[in-house]
């Protein structure tokens, strides 16, 4: 590389997505990029000018170590959607004038199916302008719903956080005996795909039954049938624990969190915010039952659970980063580095890049023969797949007993 590139981060976080950050940086540097800059706060942020060289804060190997194991977004991050070109031609006049200010040969986004969308339009102006900065994205999302990569960084470690917590929890159900029984409902993310919530089935082994109902948004979600299918299981045992998305939506399309409050926060993109699927089934089985009922809301402990990272995780988030910079270099854009799994035994997994405007704005939903017949779980094909993702582990650099994690001044 002759000249400098540019990093910036997008979406939701991950205990990975700074494991593709240090990959970036690492591969630029090797490839003799003068400077690597950051955006602060993505896109959003660097319409505003702000950046910072990512060389004054990674100085060590033991830093590049530091920051494969710190989560969330070390850049910060943010949800803005680009215009249309022909909407507003002057944010992107803006852009490129501070991309030709800093020399940039490379702007790496790593991010989901929206800064997807951003990695489009930027290339596309490019084109159209003939501008010579390459745009390449790096897939990242817990959601796992990236069209055309067999999974995406991000996703191992948050599969491997839910299938330990919910097998926790399970354990857990079982200290106390109610009259009446237990019923434990934990809320696991997915607006529209249950690749999450389908991990909670990992629990499942020979010292745990593993969850006993599992619900996707993908299948239409039935109050009456869930309420017979627990006091069913109640009859057999004293205690059931049901794993449901986030987004699990009724026949209608309406969103059952909706059923029991509005919701007013709707972003940048049209997503509306979802919470409250696991309190509102709680106190409609509490309603219809009379016995006693947890509401368990994983939240953000899913994508920032660095302590509970998959090592093949955070090498493959590691591996996508060079290889954005590596795709940019030989004069790919408009490009996504996706991953291509080549086995399962043993697991092997390669990278390629493949067109942004066939991976943008889509979704990649659970395919309906992964699971059951009933909508009430996932199957065994669904967690073949999922269980090479969350091998391994990684060791945090631990100080006075807690993770030490690289860390910049919030005020920059």
């Amino acid at each position: 590389m002759k000249r400098n590139v540019i990093v910036g981060q997008s979406g939701g976080p991950t205990a990975a997505i700074n494991s593709s950050l240090a990959g970036v940086y690492r591969t630029a540097r090797d490839r003799g990029a003068h400077k690597v800059y950051g955006m602060l706060h993505g896109i959003q942020g660097l319409l505003q000018e702000r950046y910072l060289d990512l060389s004054e804060y990674i100085t060590t190997e033991l830093d590049a170590e530091l920051l494969k194991r710190t989560p969330a977004a070390f850049l910060g991050s943010c949800r803005y959607k680009l215009p249309e070109i022909h909407e507003d031609q002057a944010v992107y006049e803006k852009i490129f004038s501070i991309l030709d200010k800093l020399d940039i040969e490379a702007f790496i986004y790593i991010g989901g199916n929206d800064s997807m969308d951003t990695i489009k339009k930027l290339s596309d102006y490019a084109i159209v302008t003939g501008h010579p900065t390459r745009f390449i994205g790096c897939p990242k999302t817990i959601d796992n719903d990236l069209a055309l990569t067999d999974h995406t960084p991000g996703y191992g470690s948050a599969a491997k956080y839910i299938g330990t917590s919910v097998k926790e929890i399970i354990r857990d159900s079982f200290c106390l005996e109610y009259s009446k029984g237990l019923v434990s409902i934990v809320e696991i993310m997915g607006r529209n795909a249950g690749w999450l919530t389908g991990a909670a089935a990992l629990a499942k082994g020979e010292d745990c039954e593993g969850p006993d109902l599992i619900y996707l948004p993908e299948i239409p979600f039935d109050l009456h049938a869930f309420s017979e299918k627990v006091k069913e299981i109640l009859s057999k045992k004293p205690s059931v624990v049901v794993a449901v998305s986030e987004g699990i939506r009724t026949a209608d399309g309406t969103y059952v969190c909706e059923l029991g409050s509005s919701i007013d926060f709707v972003d940048a993109f049209g997503h509306k915010q979802l919470s409250g699927t696991a309190s509102y089934l709680a106190s409609f089985i509490a309603g219809e039952i009379g016995c006693k009922t947890r509401a368990i809301e994983l939240s953000s402990l899913q994508r920032s659970a660095s302590h509970a990272a998959s090592r093949v995780d955070i090498l493959e988030a590691y591996q996508v980063g060079g290889a954005a910079v590596k795709a940019a270099d030989e004069g790919d854009s408009g490009k996504m580095v996706v991953l291509n799994r080549l086995s399962d035994d043993p697991y092997q997994c390669g990278t390629e890049v493949k067109d942004v405007h066939k991976i943008a704005n889509d979704e990649k939903l659970v395919p309906r023969e992964w699971v059951n017949e009933e909508g009430t779980g996932v199957t065994d094909e669904f967690v073949a797949y999922v269980r090479p993702l969350i091998q391994g582990d990684v060791s945090p650099v631990m100080v006075d007993g807690i993770p030490r994690h690289l860390f910049r001044p919030y005020n920059l």
